[in-house]
């Protein structure tokens, strides 16, 4: 924690009332920032790669992903979101409003 990081750069491809669908780029070391996820998600990796997760805690967490295998998460999540890896990362983020 504490370095200077790029930015991931997040796309909102598609937003109504009930779900929004937003595409993240990450170069290499780019990071979210701390952000808190308020519905329900599920992540659709674009590309493989590895992504470091830190709570809130301060806690690591390393994460692969695997391009088309989706995960599920639920809301109250706060966390950063930094690509770990040496190349390029997309992701597409679909959060399920009205789910807390």
């Amino acid at each position: 924690m504490g370095k200077n990081r790029d930015k991931a750069e997040p796309e909102i491809q598609l937003e109504n009332e009930r779900i929004r669908v937003t595409r993240y780029y990450f170069s290499p070391g780019a990071e979210t920032g701390f952000h808190e996820h308020f519905w329900d998600y599920v992540v659709v990796p674009q590309t493989d790669g590895e992504l470091l997760l830190i709570n809130e805690k301060g806690i690591e967490i390393k994460a692969e992903l695997k391009e088309g295998i989706s995960y599920y998460r639920k809301s109250g999540v706060r966390h950063n979101v930094i690509n770990n890896g040496k190349k390029d990362l997309i992701f597409i983020e679909i959060e399920i409003k009205g789910t807390t």
